[in-house]
């Protein structure tokens, strides 16, 4: 096990337990990022959706995947977190010879999968690959976060172990490294990420480094930020990716009231996502329109409670009315359906 993979699953087992709450005072919350990243904006859109039905979610900040997948186990009142898919597979595969880990993880599921995420390495120009980062101060995002798990064992696949790394988040990174005091910063987000959209990053200073080693490309998705993106990005970067996925608890209906609320709002959203998603890829977040909904993690079951709202005769009760809005193509939905069954048991 890496030492990333031991920071990772030490924090899980430490912070998970029971999930015995009751219903008093019952909330519907989504974990999501910082105030600057694609999470926040994406949790922003599905709490639109409910919205324009008279439902309220509460779109809550975190340090990112890690902190996230955590809250969807352990938290009170969070149905819903945005995870990075390679967390996923950190855990998966600890889980299955290890029952404190298989402990830790149980009755987290899959709702849906969203869209890759791009490694961001925002450098001084005279830094050509992540390897020149040796004997430099880095940034690689705050503990628990999906930014720190992915720059931590990218710069161990790299074999960049003498490198300054300072736990930092992208905000302060970017601050850092226009002032001089670190050399380059890791942010994993889906491109465009509104931190990067500043006329603040001189081009002839810095630059998206290219990530394209092969070392790099066994583990992650190759990617293209195009050029324009960001307003100092003057040519294509080419780049690594993640996927994000939405993750929630498997909720029994007869456990007691607050399990019983938490499932209905899960399949409230479902159905929301799937009958909205022409509305969200029109209106919502750019990566909006890179979601496959079908391209689901290997290995990871689809909560009971998801399976609920796509149903075909599923009916969100709007607490208000809701302007109209498109209903999804039946065909596709029901191909989707399709899709998902031979992953959920």
């Amino acid at each position: 096990m890496t030492a990333i993979a031991r920071i990772a699953l030490a924090v899980l087992i430490a912070l998970s337990a029971g999930r015995a709450f009751a219903a008093d005072s019952f909330e519907k919350n989504i974990m999501t990022g910082g105030p600057k990243g694609t999470y926040i904006r994406i949790g922003r859109d599905i709490a639109d959706l409910g919205e324009r039905c008279g439902l309220k979610l509460n779109v809550v900040e975190s340090a990112g995947s890690l902190e996230n997948f955590i809250g969807v186990r352990q938290r009170k009142n969070t149905q819903f977190g945005i995870v990075q898919s390679d967390v996923l597979e950190y855990l998966k595969t600890y889980a299955a010879n290890d029952p404190e880990v298989q402990q830790a993880v149980k009755g987290v599921r899959i709702m849906f999968p969203l869209y890759n995420e791009e490694v961001h390495l925002l450098a001084r120009k005279e830094i050509v690959s992540a390897r020149d980062l040796k004997g430099k101060k880095v940034g690689i995002g705050v503990k628990d976060s999906g930014t720190f798990l992915k720059a931590s064992l990218m710069l161990d696949i790299l074999r960049v172990q003498d490198a300054d790394r300072q736990p930092i988040s992208a905000s302060d990174g970017l601050e850092k490294l226009l002032a001089g005091e670190i050399d380059a910063f890791f942010y994993v987000a889906g491109a465009p990420a509104s931190l990067f959209d500043t006329d603040r990053i001189d081009p002839e200073r810095f630059h998206l480094v290219t990530l394209n080693e092969e070392a790099l490309k066994a583990t992650y998705t190759p990617a293209t930020i195009a050029a324009g993106t960001y307003p100092w990005l003057k040519s294509d970067a080419e780049l690594v990716a993640v996927k994000a996925v939405l993750m929630t608890y498997d909720y029994d209906k007869a456990r007691n009231a607050y399990h019983r609320q938490s499932c209905k709002a899960v399949a409230d959203y479902a159905s929301l996502i799937l009958t909205g998603l022409d509305r969200l890829k029109a209106e919502g977040h750019p990566k909006w329109k890179a979601v496959d909904l079908a391209a689901l993690p290997p290995g990871w079951q689809v909560g009971i409670c998801v399976k609920d709202g796509m149903a075909a005769d599923y009916k969100v009760a709007c607490a208000a009315p809701a302007p109209a809005q498109k209903t999804g193509d039946q065909e596709y939905l029901d191909l989707l359906k399709q899709r998902l069954k031979p992953n959920v048991q």
